[in-house]
């Protein structure tokens, strides 16, 4: 039984799909969920050089990536708990943290987030936590991409 249900979400819809299988387990076991974005980080470059305007682009980030967690979360049942937090960092690091901080007994999180390079069986971010975590990792495959497979069959041909 889980109590305490962490999922992480970045807007693919891989986590779109984690984020309502999630859903779903916690309404079924009457759980909590926190659901967590990371924002990346700035670039040192940026941060150096023009510091005021680099903080006001990362706080439009994050407001931004709240705002979309927000109508995400705003969909699902109401009487599913849910807390969310919106986080600047790296994804993996950011995630194995709030693990480590919190008293979650389950993360879920999709197969691939929107990173430009993906690994042919899971996205680096879903790798690099499963190597990590400290308690069951679900990890949620979206829907395939029905539009992908057809242009690869008719390349076959």
């Amino acid at each position: 039984m889980f109590l305490d249900i962490l999922v992480a979400i970045d807007g693919s819809e891989h986590a779109a799909q984690a984020l309502r299988t999630a859903a779903q387990l916690a309404s079924e076991e009457n759980a909590r969920l926190t659901v967590i974005t990371a924002v990346p980080p700035t670039p040192a470059l940026a941060q150096i050089t023009a510091a005021g305007a680099a903080l006001t682009e990362l706080a439009d980030i994050m407001g931004d990536a709240g705002r979309q967690m927000r109508a995400q979360v705003d969909e699902l049942p109401d009487d599913i708990s849910v807390t969310t937090v919106v986080v600047s960092g790296h994804a993996a690091h950011e995630i194995l943290e709030r693990l480590r901080e919190g008293r979650h007994d389950l993360l879920v999180m999709g197969t691939r987030g929107l990173g430009r390079v993906g690994s042919a069986l899971l996205g680096s971010v879903s790798q690099a936590v499963l190597h990590e975590a400290e308690v069951p990792v679900l990890v949620v495959r979206g829907p395939r991409m029905i539009q992908a497979d057809a242009s690869s069959q008719a390349s076959a041909q």
